[in-house]
């Protein structure tokens, strides 16, 4: 389930949520003329350009999960959207415009329009039977309301699978084949009649990994292709009978085939899976392939466009790449990577505020929040990943930024049973020379067992940088920045300098005051604070609610206070001065982020109904703001991104949202933030000048005369109305027309144009400023006409 957030009702307040979400949900679509890719993402549907990879459109109006997108067939500029909502939406994708809703009721779960379907659609609903899903068929009435009740669904195949890809049409419509288990089903529209094919399912080695996949229909003959668990594709021919069908294999894929789709002509079936590479089977012959290898992680979905010159496949990594008819990788479309676990958390880098997590094994991802796009991925581990589940994976689990981003700690392990724990600890420092981070120190086995936290001294007034980590092997350790003697003095390293512990407890977490003076290290139920230049414990605050769970220190005017968070859902509140508990409440708190630019924290809270947010100052126990039920799901991390511009909240339940933006990543890796603008009112300049530009002609001349006029207006609207200068119009210049228009085996030669050319464009000596224009002179001829082309020349 997905929830958006209660929108608020007073203007300027907080009104719903953002989430970056999968684009590898269903199959990403082409438009008729290949210059944008649509693909779902949550309940939104965004629109990207082919060529620059940007977002220049996100499609909203969907109360819940988009399941389906096509093309319309009768208007190549409007594209249809289905989703668990029970609705279809029709759009006009161009303008991001939403144009009709027609409500159907049922959850529905995939969408098809096949040719010469006449106004009707094809829909995959849930019955009321777990598990068990239909393919119905209704029709879209004709209707100039705006929003449309559509809900006469015709029955047409029970017992289907609920995924789009194990579903087909055939020959220009005629039949439906689909695919579930052991069994092919294909439904023939003018016959009424369905047949029915089955595949052994015995449980011998021979027959036990047959079962159907994916399947896909030849676009212009009888002929079915399926994918199958053993990495076999077979082609279905005379299936017009149950019995005289036949089918042949093919044979690549080591392991399931998990998406197929033939080209335009049908001369080619593409297939793809978990060796991260396309085939491409040319005329159905074995012998006959080609591969487009290396795509960094499994295909889950392929796409043709109509007019066949690009293909597309979606990837598990959430990512869509764009590829060339002749096989050739042309454009990368990455959202957010979803990992396994994202157990480094969730940080901000503080030179590019880009936010920074796990991402593909072994790496940090750089991902910009405000273009929605990865900026460029880490390698950490640097090893390569071989992608086994039989195999122990070295995996990063803890990281952390320092000086302002001058600095990057990482931890990795790999643990093949209980007693083998191979444990590293890297620093790295940020190059200015290749603009990234470079490897300092590598630390072996830093801690005898399993680290739990690590934190910087990022406090401005401390000359050189400070690194604690905390351990399960019951020590706490502090690392320094030292001159790696060499005869030069130029090499630095970090080095142990402290090792600290507490009666053999476990050390779970480690934090450090705003100023730096203060380190504060919880050791199981008992927190202990040390003085940061002398290394001692100055006094301990003992907690038998439970084990210490999260800790932090409050910034700016209630930076005299400690916050912490217990195993058994005690949130307590410590003043530092007086050494006694200043207050507590019951919160199963899983979430506790302190905003770093103002003097709130966030705390998410689990409760049966869900996630609740609670925004509060550790100086009174009283919350600022209380969200219930931000989401159904486990919040799992969270952090304060500072804002480029910041906002004008007064009211006092909001102002926590004026400098920074809170972003949370829930259990299965959607990632959510309160926002004041809509989708749409947060793509970027640049992507609305891009698609802007999209639109004028293509020719070469078209861009010349584009440029001008642009360069003209801007030129107009800087200049003051008593200052007006008239510009000579490239239209009416003789020399351009006769150089555009004359065949060019009978043009003069280039040095007797070039001249001619040159002093068509100067100004001539007659040009009357504005001053001198006669008063009955019309002065908006000067201004130039968004409808027309024409102006006044007033030389």
């Amino acid at each position: 389930g997905f929830l958006r957030l209660r929108e608020d009702g007073r203007r300027g307040s907080p009104r719903g949520s953002l989430r970056r979400q999968r684009l590898n949900f269903r199959r990403a679509v082409f438009s008729v003329d290949s210059k944008y890719i649509f693909c779902v993402s949550g309940d939104f549907v965004k629109v990207y350009s082919t060529t620059t990879e940007e977002c220049v459109h996100i499609l909203h109006g969907h109360t819940d999960l988009v399941s389906g997108i096509l093309v319309n067939p009768s208007n190549h500029l409007q594209l249809y959207s289905c989703s668990f909502d029970g609705t279809i939406k029709l759009w006009d994708y161009v303008d991001g415009i939403l144009i009709k809703t027609f409500t159907i009721g049922p959850k529905l779960h995939a969408f098809f329009i096949p040719l010469h379907a006449e106004d009707s659609v094809f829909l995959t609903i849930s019955k009321e039977e777990p598990d068990i899903f239909q393919l119905v068929s209704v029709k879209l009435p004709k209707s100039t309301s705006q929003d449309v009740e559509a809900r006469q669904l015709t029955f047409v195949l029970d017992y289907i699978n609920r995924s789009p890809k194990c579903i087909a049409f055939g020959n220009e419509g005629e039949y439906v084949a689909a695919v579930r288990d052991f069994y092919l089903s294909v439904y023939f529209f003018k016959k009424k009649k369905t047949c029915n094919f089955t595949l052994p399912s015995t449980k011998n080695k021979k027959n036990a990994k047959n079962k159907f996949t994916c399947v896909a229909c030849h676009p212009k003959e009888d002929c079915i292709a399926s994918g199958h668990m053993d990495g076999k594709i077979r082609f279905w021919r005379n299936f017009h009978s149950d019995q005289k069908y036949t089918y042949t294999c093919l044979h690549w894929h080591h392991d399931m085939v998990m998406d197929l789709a033939f080209t335009v002509t049908g001369t080619s079936l593409l297939s793809g899976g978990r060796e991260c590479v396309l085939v491409e089977w040319r005329d159905g012959s074995e012998k006959n392939k080609e591969f487009l290898p290396r795509l960094g992680s499994s295909i889950e979905h392929i796409s043709v466009s109509p007019a066949g010159d690009l293909f597309c496949t979606s990837h598990s990594d959430n990512k869509i790449t764009v590829i060339h008819r002749n096989l050739d990788a042309s454009a990368v479309i990455q959202g957010l990577v979803k990992d396994r676990s994202i157990s480094t958390g969730l940080m901000v880098d503080p030179r590019t505020k880009a936010l920074v997590l796990n991402g593909k094994p072994g790496h940090l991802q750089f991902y910009s929040l405000q273009g929605d796009k990865q900026l460029y991925n880490l390698d950490i581990i640097q090893q390569e990943y071989i992608n086994d589940e039989g195999l122990t994976q070295t995996e990063l689990t803890k990281a952390a930024f320092g000086c302002s981003g001058t600095w990057l700690a990482t931890v990795e392990q790999r643990q093949e049973n209980e007693n083998e724990l191979e444990l590293q600890m890297k620093l790295w420092n940020y190059s200015k020379k290749t603009q990234g981070f470079v490897l300092n120190t590598k630390i072996a086995m830093p801690h005898d067992d399993h680290i739990t936290a690590l934190c910087f001294n990022n406090a401005e007034s401390y000359e050189k940088p400070i690194l604690v980590t905390a351990s399960r092997d019951g020590h706490f350790k502090v690392w320094i920045l030292t001159d790696d003697s060499d005869i030069y003095k130029k090499a630095i390293a970090w080095t142990c300098d402290f090792v600290g512990s507490y009666h053999k407890y476990q050390a779970t977490n480690c934090c450090f005051s705003e100023d730096g003076s203060l380190l504060a290290v919880s050791f199981e139920e008992i927190v202990t604070i040390w003085d940061s230049q002398t290394w001692e414990l100055k006094c301990t605050f003992c907690q038998r609610a439970g084990k210490i769970r999260h800790l932090c220190f409050g910034r700016l005017t209630c930076s005299k206070y400690l916050l912490g968070t217990t195993d058994n859902g005690i949130l307590c509140c410590w003043n530092l001065l007086s050494c006694s508990i200043q207050w507590s409440a019951k919160l199963n708190v899983r979430v506790m982020e302190p905003d770093p630019y103002s003097d709130h924290v966030a705390a998410v809270a689990q409760s049966s109904a869900g996630s609740d947010l609670f925004v509060f100052k550790p100086s009174e126990p009283r919350p600022l703001y209380i969200q219930k039920n931000v989401s159904r799901e486990e919040v799992q991390w969270g952090v304060f991104v500072p804002r480029d511009v910041p906002e004008s909240f007064t009211s006092e339940t909001h102002q926590w949202l004026n400098r920074s933006q809170f972003y949370f990543l829930t259990k299965s890796q959607s990632l959510l933030t309160f926002s004041t603008k809509s989708p749409e009112e947060k793509l970027t300049p640049t992507s609305k000048q891009l698609l802007a530009e999209e639109s004028l002609p293509t020719t070469p001349f078209s861009f010349i005369l584009g440029k001008h006029r642009q360069q003209q207006g801007a030129k107009l609207t800087e200049t003051s109305e008593n200052e007006l200068v008239q510009l000579p119009l490239t239209e009416n210049i003789p020399a351009i027309t006769e150089l555009l228009h004359t065949p060019a085996h009978v043009l003069p030669s280039a040095s007797f144009l070039c001249s001619l050319f040159v002093n068509s464009l100067l100004l001539s000596k007659e040009t009357k400023s504005a001053e001198e224009v006669p008063d009955d002179v019309d002065m908006e001829g000067n201004k130039e006409s968004d409808d027309s082309d024409e102006e006044y020349d007033l030389t």
